[in-house]
This record gives structure tokens, C-alpha cells and sequence, in this order.
């Protein structure tokens, strides 16, 4: 009875892990355009809580939406899917 609704799950990669607790991780999507009906890559920046500050930059990550934690700050590492080279 007291289940949630299905959470938004991303998949990025780390591009800045310099503050505590959080990291900016760069989600790229392909989009059709409407017109030219050719796919268009797009990219979106977005805040993640990483507790134990365990991601580096060029992680591949995996993210769960959760409930706002700051000002622009809704999602949270979900696991590490790959180490930076």
C-alpha cells in the first residue's frame, strides 16, 4: 500500500565532482526533429547527491529521482556503472 510511483532512472556521466556530496553529471538523449526527422543529440546538466563522495569525474553513473535535497539538486547516485579510465 505504501509503495511510491515509479521513479525516473538516468544514465550519465560524471562531469564535476567538486563539492561535497555532489556531483554534476552530463545526460545526453537523442531527439527527432520534428522537421527533418534526423536525430539530434542534446545534452542536460543535472545535480546528484553522492553520500560518500565515491564518483569521480568520467564515471558513468547511474541516477534515481528522489525528492528535492537543495535548490536545484533532485537526483542521487544510484550506483557506479563504470570507473574513468
Amino acid at each position: 500500500m505504501g509503495e511510491r510511483g515509479k521513479r525516473k532512472i538516468l544514465t550519465g556521466v560524471v562531469a564535476s565532482d567538486k563539492m561535497e556530496k555532489t556531483v554534476v553529471v552530463t545526460v545526453n538523449r537523442l531527439v527527432l526533429h520534428p522537421v527533418y526527422k534526423k536525430y539530434i543529440r542534446k545534452r542536460t546538466k543535472v545535480k546528484a547527491h553522492d553520500e560518500k563522495n565515491e564518483c569521480h569525474v568520467g564515471d558513468k553513473v547511474l541516477l534515481i529521482e528522489t525528492r528535492p535535497l537543495s535548490k536545484d539538486k533532485r537526483w542521487r547516485v544510484k550506483e557506479i556503472l563504470g570507473r574513468a579510465a
